[in-house]
């Protein structure tokens, strides 16, 4: 399983693969849910829970309580983009709880350790600058 950790102090995220044998700890685990971070290397940290998708990509919902996958008809949220007012959409979606195939989960900070994000290996990746096409001159 992934976690994507998300420092919003300084606005970078960092992605983490969680040991296998760690995964049990964070089975039935809900969204709002606080772990310690110290299960993807930031001893003395807080993780609050905030989403993620299974193995198939669907996202997980916080409405939606059980770790089974749901048919839902919603207009806005997770897993819903830029639709028109009123108009509602027949989404598949997962419940809120960590179960066995869920693949991704985001997580925040809440409490910041001792030690800074960069002595624990967490740094942030250089900023590619974006290169704009010459427009063709007729």
């Amino acid at each position: 399983m992934k976690v994507v950790i998300n420092d919003s102090k300084s606005g970078n995220t960092f992605q983490r693969e969680l040991e296998p044998a760690k995964k049990p700890q964070l089975m039935g685990k809900k969204i709002t849910d606080i772990i310690e971070g110290s299960l993807v290397g930031l001893p003395g940290y807080e993780l609050k829970i905030t989403g993620g998708s299974d193995s198939d990509g669907a996202p997980m919902r916080f409405d939606v309580p059980s770790t089974r996958r749901l048919n839902i008809v919603i207009s806005k949220g997770p897993g819903v983009r830029h639709l028109k007012r009123g108009t509602k959409l027949k989404k598949r979606v997962t419940g809120n709880a960590i179960s066995d195939r869920t693949a991704q989960l985001n997580t925040k900070i809440e409490k910041y350790g001792e030690k800074p994000l960069a002595d624990l290996g967490f740094v942030p990746k250089p900023k590619e600058a974006k290169v704009k096409p010459e427009a063709a001159k007729a």
